[in-house]
């Protein structure tokens, strides 16, 4: 399903290179859950930004479900982003001045949903999450986990084949994380491809299998529940692994 081959991004800082990845080569397969570790720097976010077709890498190609993303237009790359790609992030990013099912539906609104049908899927996502109750109430009247639902909501009620999350359980108290990652993990039993970015050991073992990256480059790639080699890794820095790829 997602295809990545000798990726790289470089950005430009003032008058100095910043090399964010480096030769990245990755497949992911449908219905995988994988979880993407590294410390801050490591080119996590920046991997989940290319994964879901925010971003262009400087090098390398990306092939998602046999297409080769580089050459898909810009309103290609809309209608991907639309239809075949969800994502969650740690601080929500709900529109206060809408209420949870106004923002449940906001990206139906973009995706010419006719209006019948977006109240029945609106409907059907907050239940989904168990916030049904919450619909009429705007984001600073919900409680974190709450908002977290809501987003989740939003980021499946078009149908998309993907989730990507970026620390989905970051702002959230232990209980509420806990919601949060099994309302994950039952998407994903049901189909959906999973990649989560996280800190936490805690979120990571629960994937399928994690990615740990360290100065933009894959240095190890272990199963879920080995997150101990991979606390190892982190802590070890410079002293990890090169990508044998």
């Amino acid at each position: 399903m997602i295809e990545l081959d000798s990726i790289s991004r470089t950005f430009v800082v003032g008058d100095r290179p910043v090399y964010a990845l480096r030769s990245i080569t990755e497949t992911v397969a449908e219905g995988e859950h994988v979880a993407i570790m590294g410390a801050s720097g490591s080119g996590k976010s920046t991997l989940l930004n290319l994964v879901g077709c925010l971003d262009r890498p400087t090098s390398g190609s990306y092939r998602l479900k046999g297409r080769s993303v580089g050459e898909l237009s810009q309103a290609e790359l809309t209608e991907v982003r639309r239809h075949e790609i969800g994502f969650v992030f740690q601080s929500f990013h709900l529109v206060p001045r809408l209420t949870a099912a106004e923002n449940v539906e906001l990206p139906m609104i973009f995706g010419d949903v006719p209006r019948r049908e977006r109240r029945e899927r609106v409907a059907a996502a907050l239940d989904a999450v168990g916030v049904a109750e919450r619909a009429t109430h705007l984001p600073d009247q919900l409680s974190g986990g709450e908002r977290q639902r809501v987003a989740l909501a939003r980021s499946t009620v078009m149908r998309p084949s993907i989730l990507l999350a970026d620390e989905p359980t970051g702002n959230l108290d232990s209980r509420s994380g806990r919601v949060v990652l099994d309302l994950l993990e039952r998407l994903n039993d049901n189909g959906l491809t999973l990649i989560v970015v996280t800190h936490n050991a805690q979120v990571a073992r629960r994937a399928d299998r994690i990615i740990v990256l360290l100065d933009g480059r894959i240095v190890d790639r272990v199963r879920g529940d080995r997150i101990s080699e991979v606390l190892a890794l982190l802590a070890a820095g410079d002293n990890g692994r090169p990508d044998e790829d």
